[in-house]
């Protein structure tokens, strides 16, 4: 084992203590296999399922998993109008399982996720009826000021590139605090703990999935 290796599976064992005592249900995958067979494991067959933006479950290749074993997916990437997107928006409010990952999580274990419309974070806090989390251990900040501070200066930049937002941090890749009429940084969510028990799991993960 790597020293990094070493690193990650004592920081996994520490994080998985602190959000099982915040009522998470939590786990460690090294492999790209051993996130799929986890996140099928949790969800029993034929389970209705969607996600938001994340490049996590893109990047991990889920939504082609899920829909080849058979699972009733919602994929906001197929559909065609704003109205389409917008309706499965709201269906993620209804679905067994919604896929996300988080802007950066604190060694204590809250989840930290600053969204530009609040559709994401909206479903992570009420509707479906569980929510799994895919995280990358490169997203944990020694604190909740430090993962706030990750999630501005190196998540929201490089997503409002990703969607080609017009603000001050697409243009230089710097947080100014803006209040641009595009800001992607319009809701600002912290998940102290999971509520009801469980309905939140996490899956960490050594693969640098995502930003």
């Amino acid at each position: 084992m790597t020293p990094q290796e070493l690193r990650n599976e004592r920081l996994s064992a520490k994080l998985i203590k602190n959000l099982e005592r915040r009522h998470f249900e939590a786990y460690y995958c090294r492999t790209t296999k051993e996130i799929i067979e986890t996140v099928k494991s949790l969800m029993p067959e034929g389970s209705s399922v969607t996600w938001g933006g994340t490049m996590t479950v893109r990047d991990l290749g889920l939504p082609q998993v899920l829909k080849d074993a058979g699972y009733q997916v919602f994929d906001r990437d197929e559909v065609k109008t704003p109205e389409e997107k917008l309706a499965i928006y709201r269906k993620a409010f209804e679905v067994d399982y919604y896929l996300a990952s988080v802007n950066a999580i604190s060694e204590d274990g809250i989840l930290v996720n600053i969204d530009g419309t609040g559709n994401r974070v909206a479903a992570i806090t009420w509707g479906p009826k569980h929510v799994i989390f895919i995280v990358g251990l490169h997203k944990v900040a020694q604190s909740v000021e430090a993962a706030l501070q990750r999630a501005r200066s190196t998540a929201s930049p490089i997503n409002a590139a990703r969607f080609d937002i017009k603000t001050p941090c697409q243009a230089d890749g710097m947080c100014h605090n803006c209040n641009s009429p595009q800001s992607i940084c319009n809701y600002i969510h912290f998940i102290r703990n999971s509520y009801p028990e469980k309905r939140h799991i996490v899956i960490l993960t050594d693969l640098k999935l995502g930003y």
